[in-house]
């Protein structure tokens, strides 16, 4: 089982009821997979670097879990396949990025609670 962290950009144009179902879709994939989540943060609508098809603003979503490597590469198709994702990145997170990960929540946490 490996640490993984997946950003993905949801289509700016959806509902709010399509945003829940899009993500809804990949965090039950994932827990198809066995997949044990360790976070998951909606980042909102952001303005991007630069356009994606022809648009200038996305939904953003992070999870953060751990699952069997074979798993990603099924995930990556799942994503392909969805109209809403403009775009998305996995990325396996080394001992260190596993730590930088743990303060970032933490820090997060303890911003809400402030």
């Amino acid at each position: 089982m490996n640490h993984y962290e997946t950003v993905f950009i949801l289509n700016p144009v959806l509902s709010e009821d399509q945003i829940k179902e899009a993500v809804k879709k990949f965090e039950s994939f994932l827990s198809d997979k066995k997949a044990k989540f360790i976070n998951k943060e909606n980042w909102g609508l952001k303005k991007l670097a630069y356009p994606i098809q022809n648009k200038k603003s996305g939904f953003y979503h992070l999870l953060e879990y751990t699952v069997d490597p074979s798993a990603i590469d099924s995930l990556e198709v799942e994503f392909r396949r969805d109209e809403r994702v403009m775009r998305y990145l996995t990325v396996k997170l080394d001992k260190f990025a596993i730590e930088w990960a743990k303060k970032r929540v933490k820090k997060l946490k303890s911003k809400i609670k402030s």
